[in-house]
């Protein structure tokens, strides 16, 4: 019975890579109360140390915001994850990003879905803090490590159900 049950608990986790390379942080410490308060959905936050954005789970491209600095993703399993690059990054209407997705593609873990000048870009808003939130996950919960990572670390969150 052991390994049926190691099979059936494997089926109820989703794998999860780090999207950037940088320090992860609880959700309340993101300089944004819309993140930090939880408004948005659960999450936490990436002090970015690379301009590359990965993705951090298979699934499809839902949303690409028209100003590139933020991304919607969706699990087969109905778990959504909104990356947003930054905070009030939307005021630079695209400038510094460079998307390599549109909605509707299909996504692998560890795919790129942006470069960021992050050099640029962290001149011009308060925070390159990255919220990484999950808007749906329903049955599903999620643990977090918190400490610097690399991108594509599979044992930083944890997402089972």
């Amino acid at each position: 019975m052991g390994f049926l049950n190691k099979m059936l608990n494997k089926d109820k986790s989703v794998k999860f890579l780090m999207p950037i390379d940088g320090e992860v942080i609880d959700i309340q410490d993101i300089p944004d109360p819309v993140f930090a308060e939880k408004m948005m959905g659960d999450g936490f936050g990436i002090k970015p140390t690379s301009n590359e954005v990965l993705s951090p789970v298979d699934g499809e491209v839902v949303s690409v915001f028209p100003t590139n600095h933020a991304v919607g993703l969706k699990t087969k399993e109905g778990i959504e994850v909104l990356i947003h690059v930054g905070i009030d990054t939307v005021n630079l209407k695209g400038e510094g990003f460079t998307p390599n997705i549109e909605p509707g593609d299909k996504v692998n873990a560890g795919d790129l879905l942006l470069t960021v000048d992050f050099d640029s870009v962290k001149t011009k808003v308060p925070s390159i803090i990255t919220p990484v939130i999950f808007t749906a996950m329903e049955g599903y919960s999620f643990d977090l490590k918190k400490g610097n990572f690399n991108a594509k670390d599979s044992d930083v969150v944890n997402i089972s159900k």
